[in-house]
Formats: structure tokens, C-alpha cells, sequence
């Protein structure tokens, strides 16, 4: 399916935190210049700048005669053009709102996504400001209370400018961060039907497994959830907001977010999954239970970077009295369609059955496992976070 050529120069992100050869191919000269070829203002490609560690597709920051533009590749697997388009669409929507985030660029024959082969391609502008997390991966935390203030105002202004992108959630694709299973009164119907709709996974008798096992262990934050579900306004949301899909305008703890880049794993759900996926991926430095799942107790939470996440995102958009008492069993519950839409692509993309194992085992269940174990100081932190806003409202 052309995945998986050696390149000794770029690395990827592997499971475990660690560099490993990338699974799809890194960007090449010569494809550039049949993609670049659409976008004749754009120049031809002189040199790839920065090879992008992201796994699961192959991107990089290229300079051109004329400047210096994004380029992503994706397997048709994953992204075909409608796929991406749906991308685009909201893309558009946030940056014609004021929201900051990079243009899509559009080729001469009016296409911003592009097939040829088995591929699909998209070119973006340079996300303005600084990249000071190009190297970071998902649950690795911020360098600074200030990176989470500013992170936190900048999902608080996406937020705001997605308001009224009235367009139905995504057609069903791997790796999309969607919000329909805990979303439902009957999570286990919804279940069913989350499986039933991936062949991938509903054939697999470990994934209905460890599907079964996480509604049991995730239960109780389900019931702490439903009485607040119908108070969750639905929103186009990014969904996977760490700091290394952030640009900032300096190092410092005053510093502003200027960029949110990568909107792959971008639906709608509701602004409350969205900073839960936020806390998720930025609070808890999950790579512990990695490397010891069993030491649950050693993964580090970082409250402090957790109140500045909060106070910034409330600067610009205050939650409900509801929403906020609805962030702490989310936050519990948000990882669970990422991590079944991962394994989707594990098994049916890669046909890795030790990296999906990863997904619906080790992070599907051992996430949900620990939430209510040594997870409890996190959501217990947010229960009464959610609480002093109640008694300090005037």
C-alpha cells in the first residue's frame, strides 16, 4: 500500500514516546514538484526545511523560489479527498471568523485537496510564530504555566469562532476524535453501533472485549455526565489541542498563542470534549504508564499548568455553571473514540495488530482503568474547581 520505506534522516514518533522509522514514506522532491506544479504562485520546491515527526502522515515545511509552504500526504486509507475536504471547509470557516489559525491554500484549478495514486495532498501556508514544541508528542506536558494560559485563551478564541459552523459531524474515517458513544443515554447501543459501522474492529473478538470492559469501567463517569448532556451545545471542535500543535510569539510565560495547527482529528462534538481532550493530552504524562502501567500512581498530573489551561480558556469564553460540571467525567470518558478510531487504523490501514493492541487495550481500558484509580486527584481537582465557581459567582 506503498507505507514503510527506511529513510535513515527522519524519524517518527513511536507509541512509546521514542523515535522510530516512520511508517509512511517522508516527502519527496519529486512529488513536490507535481503538487507544487498545481500552485504556480507558490514557486518550485528548493528544499524540505523541517521533515514532520507526526506518525500518521508524512508533512513537512518546504521552501519553494517563492517562499516557504506546509505540504501533508496522506494514505487514501485514512484521508481521501472528501475526508480532507471536510477539514478544509471548517479551516476556512475559523480563519474567515478571525480565528488564528493557517490558510489552506487553493491550487489554479480550485482544489485545496488533491489525489494521485493512493495519495491525497493539501498545502497550507506557514503557521506564524514560534514552533517551541516541534519535537514534543502527545501527553508530554508544557514548558511553562504561561504555554497553558496561552493555550487555553487560543482553544477559548477557536471556540468562539466555530460558533455557527452548522455542518453534520464527519463521514466515519479513521483517526477522528468524535463524541457519540458517551454522547448517548444508552452507551451500550451506541457502542454497538461505533464497532458495527468499522469492520475493522466489530470482526475483531479483542476489541469487543476490551470495548465491553471500558463501558464497565467508564460507567460511573457516564452517569456523572448524562444529567449535564443536554446543556453540551454541539460545536465543530479541534480535538486534539496539545502544545505541539500550538505556535507561539515568544518563550516567555507572557507569551500568546499565534497558531493551532492540525486538524485531522476535527468534529463535531461540544466545546466541554474539546478542553477535556486538552487536559488529556497536556495534564497527564501518560508515557509513564507506558513504560510502568504497573505504577499508576508515578504518572504526573500537572495541576498547576491545569489552572492556567482553565483561567485562560475562561478569559475568553466562560463556561456554563453546567459545562463546567460536566469537564471532570469527560475528561474521564473523552479518550475513548480516539483511542478505538486509532486501533481502526491500526488494524485496518497499518494491519498492525501490536500497535492496535496499544489503542483498544493499553489505552482504551488502561485509561479508563486509571481514572479511577490514581486518576481520581485529576477529576477530583476538577470537581472542585467546577464547585469554587459555584460559590464564588456573584
Amino acid at each position: 500500500m506503498g507505507a514503510v520505506i527506511m529513510s535513515a534522516a527522519v524519524k517518527a514518533h513511536g507509541l512509546d514516546g521514542g523515535l522510530v522509522t516512520p511508517d509512511w514514506a517522508p516527502l519527496a522532491m519529486a512529488e513536490l514538484e507535481a503538487v507544487l506544479g498545481k500552485f504556480p504562485a507558490i514557486g518550485a520546491p528548493v528544499e524540505i526545511v523541517f521533515a514532520s515527526p507526526r506518525p500518521f502522515s508524512a508533512a513537512g515545511l518546504v521552501a519553494t523560489t517563492n517562499g516557504r509552504v506546509f505540504v501533508k500526504r496522506h494514505h487514501r486509507a485514512v484521508r481521501d479527498r472528501e475526508g480532507l475536504l471536510e477539514e478544509h471547509r471548517f479551516l476556512a470557516y475559523l480563519f474567515n471568523a478571525g480565528a488564528p489559525v493557517p490558510q489552506v491554500l487553493v491550487s489554479d484549478s480550485g482544489e485545496t485537496a488533491m489525489e494521485a495514486g493512493e495519495w491525497t495532498y493539501e498545502v497550507h501556508e506557514p503557521a506564524r510564530g514560534l514552533d517551541l514544541y516541534d519535537d514534543a508528542i502527545s501527553w508530554t506536558p508544557f514548558r511553562a504555566t504561561g504555554h497553558a494560559r496561552a493555550a487555553g485563551q487560543a482553544l477559548g478564541r477557536l471556540h468562539r469562532s466555530a460558533e455557527g459552523f452548522a455542518v453534520p459531524r464527519r463521514k466515519v474515517q479513521p483517526l477522528v476524535a468524535s463524541f457519540t458513544i458517551f454522547a448517548a443515554n444508552d452507551q451500550e447501543a451506541a457502542m454497538k453501533s461505533y464497532l458495527a459501522a468499522r469492520p475493522a474492529l466489530a470482526e475483531h473478538s479483542a476489541v469487543r472485549a476490551c470495548a465491553l470492559q471500558a463501558l464497565e469501567l467508564l460507567a460511573p463517569f457516564h452517569a456523572e455526565l448524562r444529567p449535564f448532556l443536554s446543556a453540551l451545545e454541539p460545536l465543530w471542535t479541534h480535538n486534539d489541542l496539545h502544545a505541539s500543535n500550538l505556535f507561539f510569539s515568544g518563550a516567555d510565560e507572557d507569551c500568546r498563542a499565534t497558531a493551532i495547527i492540525d486538524f485531522g482529528l476535527a468534529d463535531r462534538t461540544n466545546a466541554v470534549h474539546d478542553l477535556a481532550h486538552a487536559i488529556e493530552r497536556n495534564i497527564v504524562e501518560w508515557l509513564t504508564l507506558v513504560r510502568s502501567p504497573w505504577r499508576p500512581e508515578a504518572v504526573a498530573i500537572h495541576l498547576d499548568h491545569l489552572r492556567a489551561l482553565l483561567e485562560g480558556y475562561e478569559s475568553v469564553r466562560p463556561l456554563s455553571r453546567e459545562e463546567a460540571a460536566a469537564l471532570a467525567p469527560m475528561t474521564a470518558l473523552c479518550h475513548a473514540e480516539f483511542a478505538l478510531s486509532e486501533a481502526d487504523y491500526f488494524l485496518g490501514v497499518l494491519h498492525s495488530e501490536a500497535s492496535a493492541a496499544m489503542a483498544y487495550d493499553g489505552w482504551l481500558v488502561g485509561h479508563a482503568r486509571w481514572f479511577l484509580d490514581a486518576g481520581r486527584r485529576l477529576l477530583d481537582a476538577l470537581r472542585e474547581w467546577a464547585e469554587s465557581r459555584i460559590r464564588t459567582a456573584p
